[in-house]
């Protein structure tokens, strides 16, 4: 059977209009890091109808990325997680131009990863804040929206970035501060309210020395979810957004939604002191 645009994405049509799935059929959206969130991240825009991606990353799939990675099988163990999601996306939709960026982002190929992009949607991994940084402050220059929406338990954290408004770096203020330091200021801009905090049954899980943390496949799933949702509404400019400083956390486990607005970011005294809990248990006290 021949693959036909229309049909594909025909069970869109009525949360969209015929017209508003076209216009995805022409929107570029860059995804860097391709593991627990952007592999999910991928498909399911590739599943919405848009119509090109530049997807960066620089790792192969191996056995520890099965309990999360949508893209991680027996038969893709040791491929590049670039080329295996690529392909996946095409076997979605044949006529998509996916371009892949194999070496990861970097400053000598950020203005190739970014050329004609019309959202970014953060995937890198979460220690991996220089890449990061690096991207967000070029999407700001470029006048790119930002999304980057964070697993935390079996829930999400979503942040969305807008070009006008404050900066990745305003908000997570990592300017100066040593790695260690730069981690505490991560997670709590990520999640100003923790609702992950109080079920986390094996804190011996948590090794920021060796870079591990637990993941689980119901909050990429969810970090998926509303990351698209969130793109949609950006590409379509189609209801309501909050951008950074507000944050929106969902916890499934919990069942507790929560939406915060931190002024000044991490600047913000309720962030100083939740940025003073979690200084001590990072370092193992």
């Amino acid at each position: 059977m021949a693959f036909e645009y229309e049909a594909a994405f025909s069970r869109n049509i009525g949360w969209l209009t015929a017209p508003e799935q076209a216009l995805l059929q022409g929107k570029r959206v860059a995804i860097a890091g391709l593991g627990g969130v952007g592999g999910a991240h991928l498909l399911t825009l590739a599943r919405l109808g848009i119509g090109a991606f530049n997807i960066a990353d620089f790792d192969h799939f191996e056995v520890h990325n099965f309990n999360r990675q949508s893209c991680a099988f027996v038969s893709t163990l040791g491929q590049p997680k670039t080329q295996v999601a690529a392909r996946m996306a095409q076997d979605i939709n044949p006529t998509a131009d996916v371009r892949v960026f194999g070496d990861g982002v970097s400053a000598a190929n950020i203005d190739a990863f970014l050329d004609g992009v019309d959202v970014y949607v953060d995937g890198l991994d979460f220690f991996a804040l220089e890449a990061r940084r690096l991207v967000f402050a070029a999407c700001r220059e470029r006048g790119i929206p930002a999304v980057t929406a964070a697993p935390l338990g079996m829930g999400v954290s979503l942040l969305y970035f807008d070009p006008k408004g404050m900066s990745f770096e305003r908000y997570f203020r990592l300017e100066g501060c040593s790695e260690q330091e730069q981690y505490v200021r991560f997670i709590a801009g990520l999640s100003p309210v923790m609702l992950q905090r109080g079920y986390l049954v094996a804190p011996q899980a948590v090794d920021f020395a060796a870079r591990k943390v637990p993941s689980t496949p119901m909050a990429c799933d969810l970090c998926a979810g509303v990351t698209g949702t969130e793109v949609l509404k950006l590409l379509l400019k189609r209801g309501p957004t909050r951008a950074a400083p507000w944050a929106m956390q969902f916890d499934a486990y919990r069942q507790k939604l929560s939406f915060t607005w931190r002024p000044g970011g991490n600047a913000h005294p309720m962030q100083r002191l939740l940025m003073r809990m979690i200084r001590p248990r990072l370092q193992g006290r």
